[in-house]
């Protein structure tokens, strides 16, 4: 249970915030590439941490993302022309390339150097795996680039998609340090999914449904161990990586199958931005798993055409069936592991009242989670990366395997938690 006052500080992430400034010394997932595909195209809304934003490429391939607004008259930029190494306003036609700056101002006298005087907020921008990345804090605090290991991967390695999830960050994040609902939200469904069939693993999280957590920090965040007995004198552990602030791994099932991550990414307080993340460090992505994951299976979902929406959502109930529940073809009704998720994140409203949570032992990574973002707020005037932010503390990996009781699991799958290039990640 937290206190109302620490909740507020932990959910509320605008400019001006104390966790919005934490946010902002990080590199931020802002959109898909595939959303300015080439120079010139129109130009696409972001909100980010409150922001409202405008992404372009200009004509020779830059981003750009600043204010959604012209400095003029406050018009929106996105019904502006993307012409010439630039975004022309509609309503008076001022002029603005990819670093804010006014390049044009037709309708001042030609003499005039007013252009010369005014200039956008902008924030710069990299692509990396397929993603547009900015940083929107100081410029000297600006971290190095992302090296999370799917990051670094050649496209034909990594799938990535975004779903918009209309609850607040926190609530979306702390579903996916959360171990121990794989047994119950998912139960009936793992066996068909194409990321859980056929593995070992899948009758341990059956056969036992109360996992014993053992939590640790790591450099860069927190590693989970969510134990299981698994015969005689030995465990079933799934770990999971948290890399501060928002990035989790998954457990794997089998080294057959990709591994998976995600990063929950605040679009304002009550709504964020949830990305997927399939890839395998070793091989290339096979045309059929990469068929399900445009298919909206898995940890990936169905969209309403053009958007970023599921199909399933809260306008529908998500598309529930209680036959099916009832028939214990889904414990909860909703069809895939993602939806299934977010049906429930989104259930406790768009921001959770922490103040009336009775928290368990298997809540451990949740409550050492908040406590780490709340002590990072601390580190904000000190030299050096903060934790999560420098590229060692994003080189790791998560795991699942069989350990004798006896050997501690930070001990027992010490190797398996970094990630290697080219090395096999350790998943049963």
């Amino acid at each position: 249970m937290l206190t109302r006052e620490k909740n507020e500080l932990l959910v509320r992430t605008g400019p001006g915030t104390p966790m919005g400034e934490l946010f902002r010394r990080y590199w931020i997932p802002a959109l898909l590439s595939e959303e300015i595909p080439e120079p010139d195209c129109p130009p696409v809304r972001v909100k980010l941490l409150g922001e409202e934003l405008i992404a372009f490429r200009d004509t020779k391939g830059r981003i750009g993302l600043l204010d959604e607004f012209c400095a003029h008259r406050t018009a929106s930029l996105f019904f502006g022309r993307n012409e010439e190494c630039g975004l022309r306003c509609s309503y008076h036609g001022w002029k603005f390339d990819v670093d804010g700056n006014c390049v044009d101002m037709p309708s001042e006298p030609e003499t005039s150097t007013f252009k010369n005087r005014v200039r956008l907020k902008a924030y710069p921008c990299v692509e990396l795996a397929g993603i547009v990345w900015t940083y929107m804090g100081p410029p000297e605090r600006r971290p190095a680039l992302p090296e999370l290991e799917w990051a670094t991967l050649d496209a034909d390695r990594r799938f990535v998609s975004k779903r918009w999830q209309e609850s607040n960050y926190l609530q979306a994040m702390e579903g996916g340090i959360d171990s121990s609902h794989v047994s119950f939200a998912h139960r009936y469904n793992i066996d068909d999914d194409p990321m859980h069939a056929g593995t070992e693993g899948l009758k341990y999280l059956k056969a036992d449904t109360r996992p014993r957590f053992e939590v640790a920090e790591s450099d860069g965040g927190l590693v989970i161990g969510a134990r299981r007995t698994a015969g005689d004198r030995s465990y079933y552990w799934r770990i999971t990586q948290w890399i501060m602030p928002w990035y989790t791994i998954i457990p794997p099932f089998g080294t057959h199958n990709p591994m998976g991550g995600h990063a929950w990414i605040p679009i304002d307080d009550e709504n964020c931005w949830a990305w997927s993340i399939n890839y395998h460090p070793t091989r290339a992505l096979t045309e059929p798993e990469l068929a399900s994951m445009r298919a909206g299976e898995g940890i990936h979902v169905k969209y309403i055409p053009g958007t970023y929406r599921p199909v399933a959502n809260k306008t529908n109930d998500y598309l529930i069936d209680r036959e099916a529940q009832r028939e214990r073809r889904s414990f909860s009704g909703v069809e895939g592991i993602s939806a299934q998720d977010f049906s429930l994140q989104e259930s406790m409203g768009a921001i959770v009242d922490r103040s009336k949570e009775r928290l368990g032992t298997s809540d451990a990574a949740i409550i050492l989670a908040r406590r780490r973002l709340l002590d990072a707020l601390k580190l904000l005037d000190e030299e050096g990366p903060l934790p999560g932010a420098a590229p060692e503390h994003q080189r790791v990996r998560s795991a699942s395997l069989v350990l004798p009781d006896s050997v501690p699991f930070q001990e027992g799958a010490r190797d398996a938690l970094i990630a290697v290039p080219g090395r096999e990640f350790v998943s049963i």
